[in-house]
């Protein structure tokens, strides 16, 4: 694994570095003198740059160049992802969709949907939003109830429920897992959909977090009206295409921390101010824990682009890089909040939104509890915990309530 550079890298880092010296005044202030504060003036300020980025060749460094993309490695991705930190201007607003969805859609979309929706995704025109989880089924994703009824002209009737959905209030789209086959195992009949988001039928309503925003949301679904040609994957194969959804959510957690500030180096300074916990045994013990956690965290994932840039994917163990930085992130928050005392908490510290926000990331791409599990089971090759519910048609089974699934 050579950390350094190649002269190709180098020159595309350049490239990269000058397009943003060049147009980074155009990004919209989010922190600072001069923020923006007003929600909706921040997503309309962070469509436009999205745009600019994608015009820049900065958004979809990944996507094949047919789709919009520059067709590049992993590598070329990092290395933008380097220099947008570096330039301290906001990277894209539609993570998901750009990050997941996209990739998703390329994977497993027809020609008219990759036609379709790709374009607008990758410039910011359309916010795309994830619905799987919902209130019965987040950890154990194949447990979906929202239920897609076949029609006798091919068309889909939606009902059910999904929360814990990123970015609804503003999504133009979402892609949404959706049983339509109860009598098979639960894994076995699902289908993913493309859904608008503002379709007769669906409803959102936000979810207010500690921090004070509502990013998160519940979404209802009262008998939504569906083409045929918004299946993706095809009918039945809702899990194989989940699955690559998945792979790359946990693949950006795990690899996004440093972009999202959670850096032992930050955490340090912020620490260091302080002279008595500078000398503090304890105080150093525990920040030295949670520096080598988000080292080893920063040598796993070079790891995972080495895997990646030699065309493989990446496997289960991906998972370990979320759990780990998102635990060594929550300890740091808990630790410089014993540091700096209750004006940590405060709202103009630049730690209490982090603080209040990270508890919530625990759940996003999987609860620490089933990533262990998973990781033990099929990477470890550990015994796999009991499922009573293998092989046994949806349809018998029975929800945590004890009436008919």
């Amino acid at each position: 694994m050579d950390l350094d550079d190649t002269p190709e890298q180098a020159a595309y880092r350049a490239q990269v570095r000058g397009w943003l010296d060049e147009h980074k005044s155009e990004a919209p202030i989010l922190q600072g003198p001069g923020a923006l504060e007003d929600e909706d003036e921040i997503v309309a300020a962070r469509r436009v740059w999205q745009g600019k980025l994608a015009e820049g060749g900065l958004a979809g460094v990944t996507w094949p160049k047919e789709y919009g993309g520059q067709g590049l490695g992993p590598i070329e991705q990092v290395i933008c992802n380097q220099e947008i930190g570096r330039a301290k201007v906001p990277g894209i607003l539609d993570a998901i969709g750009v990050g997941m969805l996209g990739p998703t859609i390329i994977a497993h979309g027809s020609e008219e949907q990759k036609s379709r929706y790709l374009g607008p995704m990758l410039h910011g025109d359309e916010v795309w939003c994830q619905l799987f989880s919902e209130p019965a089924a987040g950890s154990d994703l194949a447990a979906v109830q929202a239920r897609a009824r076949l029609q006798e002209d091919g068309s889909w009737r939606l009902s059910g429920q999904k929360v814990w959905t990123t970015n609804a209030h503003f999504a133009s789209f979402g892609l949404l897992l959706a049983r339509t086959d109860a009598d098979v195992p639960k894994h076995n009949g699902l289908t993913m959909f493309v859904i608008p988001m503002d379709a007769k039928g669906v409803t959102v309503r936000g979810l207010r977090q500690i921090s004070g925003e509502a990013e998160f949301n519940e979404v209802f679904f009262d008998d939504v009206a569906l083409d045929a040609a918004a299946v993706v994957g095809g009918a039945g194969n809702g899990w194989g295409t989940a699955l690559t959804t998945l792979m790359f959510e946990r693949v950006t957690i795990g690899l996004g921390g440093e972009g999202l500030g959670y850096s032992s180096t930050r955490f340090a300074t912020a620490i260091a101010g302080d002279e008595a916990a500078r000398r503090d045994p304890e105080v150093r013990h525990k920040l030295g824990e949670i520096a080598s956690e988000l080292l080893a965290v920063r040598f796993t994932g070079y790891r995972t682009l080495t895997a990646l840039q030699h065309g493989q994917i990446p496997g289960p163990e991906a998972g370990l890089a979320k759990v780990t930085i998102v635990k060594g992130a929550i300890g740091a928050g808990d630790l410089i909040a014993d540091v700096l005392g209750p004006g940590a908490l405060a709202e103009d510290s630049e730690w209490a939104y982090m603080i209040s926000f990270l508890p919530g990331l625990k759940s996003a791409g999987g609860t620490e509890e089933i990533l262990r599990n998973t990781v033990g089971e099929r990477v470890l090759g550990l015994p796999p915990e009991p499922r009573l519910d293998k092989g046994i048609p949806f349809s018998e089974l029975r929800s945590k309530e004890g009436a008919a699934a």
